[in-house]
């Protein structure tokens, strides 16, 4: 990393998008949606794309439209998940989720939705980088009290060098992705029910990994089955990827893995 490289604070960033993503509309809170789609990740889900990100990884599938916040357009929660369960239930999807961008920046619109998930015969997966998780205990805490709701935290690289090169934030900001496990953990919820690790290795030496997976398992030794992220080869991230002169060591085609 070029030690004159302008670093951000995810944190800081948080704050700035949420206010560009998220409004209020009486006793609604709102939140910018992309798109709305079916997929088979998970063996089929219904997913709403978010716009508005508190990192911006050089490898992002997303990036044409994560931090576009003149595109899209302001849903409540109950739209967002009417929009989600009719696709579902005319798919016969069991589950549903949020994606793109970061869901967790929209923190009551996001609980909101949740609720109306815990009375349906659907189960959620958050997709999260765990940023704002692991920053504030009670984010937890709050996540505890549904029970169909699954919290994937996705890990950007295996170590905060990594971190920093991978998204361009100050490389401490790895260290929330960690403790927002923990944070899980204190709040009573159980790894591989109710939360999991995914990691992006895609640039990681095989030494990197291993130590990941130590650091891991002295948090919990439930915790190292993770869900390994690669590449995704879309021309739209190859252009990106070259853009910051990254290469990959490890990729999957769009015609392995389709969303």
């Amino acid at each position: 990393m070029k030690a004159e490289e302008n670093l951000y604070n995810p944190l800081e960033l948080s704050r700035a998008v949420e206010g560009l993503v998220t409004r209020r509309s009486g006793s609604l809170v709102e939140r910018k949606y992309f798109r709305f789609r079916g997929g088979r990740w998970y063996g089929g889900i219904s997913s709403a794309d978010v716009i508005g990100c508190n990192l911006r990884c050089r490898f992002c599938w997303a990036w044409y439209f994560r931090d576009r916040h003149d595109l899209g357009y302001f849903l409540s929660p109950q739209e967002v998940f009417k929009r989600l369960t009719s696709i579902a239930t005319k798919e016969g999807y069991k589950y549903l989720r949020l994606t793109g961008g970061e869901p967790t920046i929209s923190r009551e619109h996001l609980i909101e939705v949740l609720k109306l998930v815990e009375n349906s015969k659907h189960s959620f997966i958050i997709e999260t980088n765990g940023i704002l998780i692991g920053a504030d205990s009670s984010y937890a805490e709050e996540l505890s009290k549904f029970s169909n709701v699954y919290t994937r935290i996705s890990f950007k690289g295996t170590n905060p060098r990594e971190f920093a090169t991978l998204t361009g934030a100050v490389p401490e900001a790895f260290n929330l992705q960690l403790h927002a496990l923990r944070n899980l953990l204190d709040a009573g919820l159980e790894p591989g029910r109710d939360f999991g690790v995914a990691a992006m290795i895609g640039f990681s030496p095989d030494e990197n990994i291993a130590k990941f997976v130590v650091t891991l398992s002295a948090i919990d030794e439930r915790l190292v089955d993770v869900d390994w992220e690669y590449v995704l080869t879309y021309p739209h991230v190859m252009k990106l990827l070259r853009r910051y002169n990254l290469k990959p060591i490890r990729t999957y085609s769009p015609e392995e893995v389709k969303d």
